[in-house]
Formats: C-alpha cells, structure tokens, sequence
C-alpha cells in the first residue's frame, strides 16, 4: 500500500492540492491558539499546515516519505512550524490524554476492524475534553467516482459513526453531497458525511 500512496504523491503537483479541506476551515472557531492538534495521515500537509498557521501546535504523521517532504516544504513555504513524524499509524506511539484535538479528513484506508482499532487509538489520544474532527465520504460517494477508496466497506454513513464513536458527545454530525475541488485527488460533486465530538471529562 505505501508504494500505491508514495506513487500518488510522487508528482510536481500536490495530489490533493495545498488547501485545507472546507470543513475542516469551518470548524476553527472550535480551536483556541497554542492547542496540541493531531493531523491524521496528513499526507502532502495541506490541513497540519493550515492548522500551523492559526497558532496551534501540530503534530502531523503519515507512512509516506515521500508526502512528508512536501508538507514539510508547504510549511516552510509558510514559515510555520509543523511537527512531521514518518509512520504506520497502527505502529505509531499515539500516547493517552495527549492532544486538544485529533483531525481526520479523509482517512479512509481500512476497513471496519482496522477502523475500530484507528478510531480508539485516536480516542485515546484525546485530552478529556478534546475534540474529534473528522470528514469522510458515504456510500453514495461510489456513484460519484470523485475521489475516495473503491470499497464501500471503507466508506461511513452518520449512523456507523454515531455508533463508533458512541462513548462521546456528538456535537455535529451530517450528511450531505456537495462540490469540492481538492487538487486532482478528489474533484466534484461528492457524497459527504462530517462529525465533531467530544471526548468525556
């Protein structure tokens, strides 16, 4: 799988292009500067540099080294500070109580028992009180064909994540199918599903 996604990275362009992902840019007046944010399989950086940008302290990882050069570029580019680790997010020390918040757009590479694991690794992570942002695509994304895994069982719906993520509090949770534009990885009308949530005191 690493040599798939170093491929995909490998080219001139940024694959999915160098800026944040819209919900993720929506949800800032959730983020207070000098927060521990966690930018998940982060890729070329898009997101955990933006994230840099408004004052937090980001930590961002990904397996491939060849993705992690060119976010470690775009931060240079922007003149922020972003802490990159090159890593197996399943053979990567996460920690406990660690970040104020965990950011996962788009990481959508297992299937649901991996999923399970990923998702109380990230819970874990979370100071009490820290939040989970998260964007994926549904099902319906498949009819689509705008980016996105070819197999469903990678795919959420807001029920599957109100279930995974049930111990917490559910503060934003929708579907919805609109136009996006991120580089040539995911480009067109898609089909969408985002979630913030709180981990418990």
């Amino acid at each position: 799988m690493k040599e798939i996604w170093n491929q995909r990275y490998s080219g001139a362009e940024f694959f999915y292009g160098t800026e944040p992902n819209a919900f993720l840019v929506s949800q800032l007046h959730r983020f207070k500067p000098g927060q521990s944010v966690l930018a998940v399989a982060d890729g070329e950086g898009r997101n955990g540099v933006w994230l840099g940008r408004q004052g937090l302290d980001v930590t961002a990882v990904d397996f491939s080294p060849i993705a992690v050069e060119k976010a470690q570029r775009l931060a240079g580019q922007y003149g922020v500070t972003v802490r990159h680790e090159i890593s197996d997010l399943f053979a990567w020390n996460w920690g406990e109580n660690r970040f104020d918040a965990v950011v996962a757009i788009f990481t959508q590479f297992v299937g649901p028992e991996q999923r399970r694991i990923l998702n109380e690794l990230m819970l874990r992570a979370l100071k009490p009180g820290g939040l989970l942002i998260l964007q994926g695509y549904r099902p319906k994304q498949l009819e689509y064909q705008t980016g996105g895994p070819s197999s469903v069982e990678n795919l959420y719906t807001a029920e599957t994540l109100r279930g995974e993520f049930s111990t917490m509090e559910i503060l934003h949770l929708a579907e919805h199918d609109d136009e996006i534009c991120e580089g040539e990885g995911h480009c067109g009308m898609s089909a969408l599903v985002d979630l913030v949530a709180r981990k418990g005191f």
